[in-house]
């Protein structure tokens, strides 16, 4: 028998749920931009930036500031490690799930 998965072995940089909510819709698309994000998930501006820096933080997004035009531009992607551990949280609910059946 394989050791127990526990709710402790969730990635606790993803499992807040505004992060989990970033990392899962930059999961499904390339690259999104800051305003799209906050408009996808209702967060304010404050809330996203605080959020989008942890994950930055932990590796697991790019923040690239631009221009359009005159106007900035903020965009944000999954890194590579970012998708790595958005996989590995997806697969640690599934066999906590698994392991309550």
């Amino acid at each position: 028998m394989t050791d127990a998965i526990k709710p402790d072995d969730l990635d606790p940089v993803i499992h807040e749920r505004a992060r989990l909510a970033i990392v899962s819709a930059l999961a499904v698309a390339p690259e999104m931009s800051f305003g799209e994000i906050k408009e996808t998930l209702g967060l304010s501006d404050g809330n996203l930036s605080a959020h989008a820096t942890s994950l930055q933080r932990a590796g697991y997004i790019e923040i690239a500031k631009t221009f359009k035009g005159r106007r900035p531009h903020t965009s944000m992607r999954l890194t590579r490690a970012g998708q790595k551990a958005f996989r590995g949280y997806v697969e640690t609910l599934r066999k906590i799930i698994e392991q309550g059946k």
